[in-house]
């Protein structure tokens, strides 16, 4: 008998729990569902880690493995227990390996882990830390072409060392992405966010193996313009915004996959407007104040036809605009921004 293998738990952050999920197209023939499009924190961001517990041993596994994106990446790792660290790692044998997903981690009660690190079997540390900085199962990307044998999917998950009910295998294994909900490369056998899968469980036969250290693709796409490029604009970069300006600022997405940083400072609080206009469809992230990885909120197609419209009530501080065109893979254009205290 084939050895079951431990997976981890796809963690929904609280805020899309009970979100309607539309499955049909909209008008413009896009899908409209929650997915990693969206989660990646800013370029450039320190996270800072806190450990619930853990031995000395585990914590400097889970340093050694975060390590391993931080090489690549245009992200750093501060391990200094803050308080308030973006990532909260817990070690809880009995809740399995998990992690929410990128700035999901900022949804998640200050007292409560964002990551759990129950087993430390090769790379799942590895693998939990690609979840916090925005990664998604490599098995449900939608070109991977895993032929399950659902029935005994659902049979071997119910068993040791699992015991998921048939709506969890579903959601963390069988369930594949839509192409337009990700931002990602062809299928990578070879990437740490994938799993071992025994033969037996698909219908042709031709399981996964067990991946313990970053692919190739894995760092070439966590380096690249869709992820956290070290050539791309950072936070030192961000252009200032004057609250009210009389005019707007004229920007534009002149690269696949680029993303604009702006920012921009309140002084005294109150409801303020950040919104885009023009031709080009773009969603906006809005971060702080005085934090560029504190998300305050985000938006596609509240403004004029697709562009995009955060409206705020905002405390005195600095904060961040994130702006980036709705398709990262060919989309590009000019826009504008402003933002006014109202």
């Amino acid at each position: 008998m084939e050895t079951r293998p431990k997976i981890c738990i796809d963690r929904i952050a609280p805020r899309d729990l009970m979100r309607f999920q539309p499955v049909s197209r909209m008008r413009d023939g896009r899908v409209r569902a929650i997915s990693p499009i969206g989660k990646t924190w800013m370029n450039g961001s320190t996270l800072r880690v806190r450990f619930i517990g853990g031995s000395a041993a585990e914590q400097a596994v889970a340093r050694e493995q975060a390590g391993w994106w931080s090489a690549v990446a245009n992200l750093k790792f501060e391990f200094n227990n803050a308080p308030d660290a973006e990532i909260r790692i817990a070690f809880d044998p009995a809740d399995g390996a998990w992690s929410y997903i990128g700035t999901d981690c900022r949804q998640i009660p200050l007292s409560a882990p964002t990551m759990n690190l129950g087993f430390l079997d090769g790379g799942t540390a590895a693998h939990e830390f690609g979840h916090a900085i925005g990664l998604a199962h490599e098995h449900q990307n939608p070109a991977g072409g895993i032929l399950w044998n659902e029935a005994v999917v659902i049979r071997e998950m119910a068993k040791s060392p699992n015991f998921w009910d048939e709506a969890k295998t579903r959601h963390n294994i069988l369930r594949k992405y839509s192409a337009d909900q990700l931002k990602g490369t062809a299928f990578d056998p070879a990437s740490i966010m994938l799993y071992f899968f025994p033969s037996s469980w698909t219908t042709n036969g031709i399981g996964t193996k067990a991946n313990e250290t970053l692919s190739a693709m894995d760092r070439q796409f966590i380096a690249g313009a869709q992820m956290y490029p070290g050539a791309a604009p950072t936070i030192v970069d961000a252009k200032l915004l004057t609250v009210n300006a009389t005019r707007r600022t004229a920007a534009s997405i002149g690269k696949f996959g680029e993303e604009d940083l702006f920012r921009f400072d309140v002084k005294t609080g109150g409801r303020y407007v950040v919104d885009t206009r023009g031709p080009t469809d773009v969603v906006i992230k809005l971060f702080g104040p005085d934090s560029p990885t504190a998300l305050v909120a985000e938006d596609d197609d509240s403004g004029v036809d697709t562009n995009a419209k955060i409206v705020g009530d905002l405390i005195p501080g600095t904060y961040y605009v994130q702006v980036r065109h709705y398709n990262r893979a060919s989309g590009m254009g000019s826009y504008t921004v402003k933002v006014r205290k109202m």
